[in-house]
């Protein structure tokens, strides 16, 4: 019996929405405030959504405690109050895009679990705009 597992998080980080192949009309046009080249920020809500096996001898799929832990190792603490183009190297060169963010969440933490267990990250941008890996 699969068993979902869901952990929620959160880190406060600002970033600026930019491809500097483009000319700025270009950057404006396309990502709006977003733009701004003095950087805006995010109140991100992460939910971290672990399934599998219920482990006999356990009962539980993962450790909460854990997950929580490597949670606030892993993303907290490389992303929370950072600006995410200058002071992280994940983004030093990607676009730090609500989609490419949870992607680079999900890769993350995909490399410090067990194969056995899925994994599925959602990220909240905004109360109302959020994006999910996998869709």
């Amino acid at each position: 019996m699969r068993v979902a597992v869901i952990r929620k998080a959160h880190f406060n980080a600002a970033h600026r929405l930019h491809n500097p192949t483009w000319s700025e009309q270009r950057n404006q046009e396309v990502f709006g405030l977003c733009n701004n080249p003095n950087w805006h920020g995010h109140n991100y809500e992460l939910e971290v959504k672990v399934r599998g096996e219920i482990d006999p001898e356990t009962g539980m799929v993962v450790d909460l405690g854990w997950l929580a832990h490597l949670i606030k190792e892993q993303v907290e603490l490389r992303f929370d109050h950072k600006n995410l183009n200058l002071d992280t190297a994940e983004f030093k060169n990607l676009n730090p895009t609500a989609e490419n963010i949870v992607v680079v969440i999900w890769n993350i933490l995909r490399a410090q679990l067990p194969e056995s267990l899925d994994l599925h990250v959602r990220l909240y941008e905004t109360p109302r705009n959020f994006v999910e890996y996998p869709a």
